[in-house]
């Protein structure tokens, strides 16, 4: 390798490094703003589940359509799977797509937020009814509950489940699988509680008027939260994907450096060792 490939490779790779630095600031302005929203959203989200369970456990299941699988549905499941829309974002795609598999069966039809939640869903062999992808995450949330809400009515899906990267901290985001429909709640609290809980509730007209609409709501609700969390996770892992290939930057461009400086030193030395053997020669022939 001579002087002149070292000095490009040192410039090309300084000219990448001004990106992946720039990228990184870039997420982690975006990053602040969504881990905010993520972390103020998580208390609403826990409460409003927590109310709609102590009312549901306290009603019959027939008095809505979304706490039961149709009779007649097919034997399949529907997956809804929020990803990105860019890459650069290390394992955060790839992670989500392994979960995905692991946690479905071959009688799964796939839904997308997220072009790479699309291209990645296709080619693992999934077929994939519609992507909502779009620049804004939030715009088609009810579009893509709609149509959900449609396909599971319909009978044609016995099963609706929901797959994301939930934010956990800067550094760790975990993919999580939440059943949306039917609605189901994990008896995890004591009934004497639930029962008491119920009895401060003022419901007006009545549970078994209001609580389709509410269902409703809390659903798509949750889809809501689920991009929001997906949101956060995303900036999260671009900025230290960023912030490393920032730092492989500097290391290569240390090593380019130091080898840029052996190739000089070598060259300066051949010249001297030249103009003393072309001195000696001269001296010699005089």
């Amino acid at each position: 390798m001579n002087l002149r490939i070292v000095r490009k490779k040192i410039k090309s790779v300084d000219n990448v490094k001004k990106i992946t630095k720039a990228m990184e600031l870039v997420s982690a302005v975006k990053m602040k703003k969504f881990q905010q929203l993520a972390e103020e959203s998580a208390p609403y989200q826990l409460f409003l589940e927590r109310g709609i369970k102590n009312i549901v456990i306290n009603i019959e299941k027939n008095i809505s359509s979304l706490l039961e699988a149709p009779k007649e549905s097919q034997d399949r499941e529907l997956a809804i799977l929020i990803s990105t829309n860019k890459g650069l974002c290390g394992s955060f795609n790839i992670s989500l797509a392994r979960f995905l598999i692991k946690n479905t069966t071959n009688n799964t039809d796939v839904v997308t937020i997220g072009k790479k939640g699309a291209s990645l869903s296709s080619s693992l062999g999934f077929k994939v009814l519609a992507d909502f992808s779009s620049i804004d995450p939030f715009e088609n949330v009810s579009a893509l509950f709609e149509f959900v809400f449609n396909q599971f009515i319909q009978g044609k899906y016995n099963k609706v489940n929901l797959f994301y990267n939930s934010y956990v901290s800067i550094i760790k985001y975990e993919p999580v699988a939440d059943i949306l429909l039917p609605v189901k709640f994990d008896q995890d609290i004591n009934e004497s509680e639930v029962q008491e809980f119920y009895k401060n509730y003022l419901i007006e007209p009545s549970a078994e008027e209001i609580m389709h609409s509410l269902l409703l709501n809390y659903i798509e609700q949750k889809i809501r939260f689920a991009v929001i969390q997906t949101q956060a996770g995303e900036h999260s892992a671009r900025m230290m994907a960023m912030q490393n290939a920032t730092n492989n930057a500097t290391d290569i461009l240390l090593n380019l450096t130091l080898l840029r400086n052996k190739l000089r030193q070598e060259t300066i030395t051949n010249e001297l060792l030249d103009m003393i053997t072309s001195k000696e020669s001269v001296e010699s022939n005089n």
